[in-house]
């Protein structure tokens, strides 16, 4: 049976069209929850024990070769990151130079950092299940193989500590730098919490070291989002109306950084130390902010829009923790590809009147429908024809162009939704640490205000970056002309900041040395 159009918009009703107004009543919603989080929440808003002056790097400290380490949702990432500062790379035998495999320095441009020995493993679902001493023996074994791989090209000592920058993709409480206390991790990690990650990663190391290679040390640990923020920092050569401000990553997860006031977060939260410049003991210094925006906390808002379909409370309900990552589940990578699945089932059998049993055996299999699968899926799309695309991934079906055009609208409705809501969360956030001005602009040039991203969702998913960025010109454009400001004096533009991770790990141990030293 086939269907029309209109029978389809009704269909997707549940999944709201979002416009500019919708997005910034959103957006100043999102901004009021987060400053409550900030000062209440004891799973969302916690602090990196690191000032935004720490992460400005200081002057003189950020040349030279440091080991980093990149834990996300998906892969494990371990390799040496090489600070630049302003000079020159050597060139190469045929006279070029390198070029940072992050996207912000353009090609006219030289580095200021460069990844070398770099190596990556997939975190397949077994690891994801072993416990926390079998999981971090196998990340430690991955770390002595990069090391030793050191000692052998760059003659790094076997006897003296090595300092090591360690980037982790989950929810955890720090009360220094060095140091960090992990809370339940989400994304399909049985592993518990309240287990001191240095330590850990220090007794996984040492089981594999022997005597070749030299000991680590913990230097520093942060968020990916903060180390993406720390990356852009130091990568982005900010001109005089531009700042720098804010790190989000839209891929397996979501999350977002910035830096806020001290005097923000709730007593209980602030760390008992803060790498700071001399001189800087004011409560009102800001710090790095790792939001977690995707736990529950955030949840009132999208409810209190109708942003919650019946299909995200299904897929919510199945996953592994109900209840824990709303927003995540309608924006991340890891979600919308079994969110699109679930929605074509439920339109192939409710409105098409396909018997269940008659749909092929894979497209009832909890998450075979991919988000990458969907990212490309649109008519022009250079992976082929749709109706061929549908017939070759899941065979075995009758397939006719209706269908496929019904999944493209599918996914195209998910990925306008998520974009709205992540517009609507950066300005939020913005508006949470002060940093949206409400007065026109002094000056001929409005402010930029960079939004350092990376994430292969918010990159490949159909137009969810382009759709992101035009959601937020629009928003603010609307904020400023109800507050009678004709031209907006600020902008809010996100800038690829990719391997964000695993550099801004690199980037932090002399900044971390730095500050122990002064």
């Amino acid at each position: 049976m086939e269907s029309t159009n209109a029978e389809l918009d009704e269909f997707l009703k549940p999944l709201p069209a979002i416009d500019p107004d919708l997005v910034l009543r959103l957006a100043k919603e999102l901004g009021a929850t987060f400053r409550r989080l900030s000062a209440e929440s004891k799973e969302m808003f916690l602090p990196t024990p690191i000032s935004e002056s720490i992460l400005r790097p200081v002057a003189g400290k950020d040349l030279g070769r440091f080991l980093a380490i990149d834990i996300g949702g998906t892969n494990l990432r371990v390799g040496f990151v090489e600070l630049l500062g302003d000079t020159i790379p050597e060139e190469r035998a045929d006279g070029t130079t390198t070029k940072t495999n992050g996207s912000i320095t353009s090609e006219t441009e030289e580095p200021r950092l460069r990844l070398l020995l770099e190596q990556k493993w997939a975190i397949g679902n077994h690891l994801k299940n072993e416990n926390a001493e079998s999981f971090f023996s196998w990340i430690g074994r991955n770390i002595a193989t990069v090391v030793r791989r050191g000692v052998e090209e760059f003659g790094l000592p076997a006897d003296a500590d090595l300092p090591m920058g360690v980037t982790f993709s989950f929810p955890m409480v720090q009360r220094s730098l060095s140091q960090a206390t992990l809370m339940a991790m989400g994304k399909g990690f049985a592993i518990t919490s309240d287990l001191d990650l240095g330590q850990l990663l220090q007794q996984g190391y040492n089981t594999h070291r022997g005597t070749d290679i030299p000991p680590i040390s913990i230097a520093a640990i942060s968020n990916d989002t903060v180390a993406t923020l720390v990356s852009l920092i130091y990568q982005f050569k900010a001109a005089e109306h531009q700042k720098a401000i804010m790190g989000l990553i839209v891929g397996t997860g979501c999350n977002a950084t910035v830096p806020l006031k001290l005097s923000s977060l709730h007593e209980s939260k602030r760390p008992e130390s803060v790498s700071v410049l001399p001189g800087q003991e004011d409560d009102d210094v800001r710090i790095a902010v790792n939001t977690e925006w995707s736990i529950n906390g955030s949840a009132q808002p999208l409810r209190d829009f109708g942003l919650i379909s019946v299909w995200d409370r299904e897929l919510d309900e199945a996953g592994e923790s109900p209840g824990f990552q709303p927003l995540e589940y309608m924006t991340a990578g890891r979600y919308l590809g079994e969110l699109a699945r679930l929605i074509m089932v439920d339109y192939m059998t409710s409105s098409l009147r396909h018997a269940r049993n008659s749909l092929p055996t894979k497209l009832l299999e909890r998450f075979s429908l991919t988000t990458t699968f969907i990212s490309h899926f649109y008519p022009g799309s250079c992976k082929g024809p749709l109706l061929d695309l549908l017939r070759t991934e899941f065979p075995d079906f009758p397939w006719t162009t209706e269908h496929a055009n019904a999944l493209h609208r599918i996914a195209k409705a998910i990925e306008l939704r998520a974009a709205g809501i992540i517009a609507a969360a950066t300005l939020g956030l913005l508006m949470c640490a002060d940093e949206i001005p409400i007065t026109p602009a002094q000056e001929d040039k409005r402010q930029e205000l960079i939004v350092g991203w990376t994430g292969g969702c918010i990159q490949y998913f159909q137009t969810y970056l382009q759709d992101t960025q035009r959601f937020m010109d629009e928003a603010l454009g609307l904020f400023y002309r109800d507050a009678g400001v004709e031209e907006a004096p600020v902008r809010v533009l996100l800038v690829p900041c990719h391997d964000g991770g695993i550099k801004g790990a690199g980037i932090l141990v002399p900044a971390a040395l730095a500050s122990q030293e002064t």
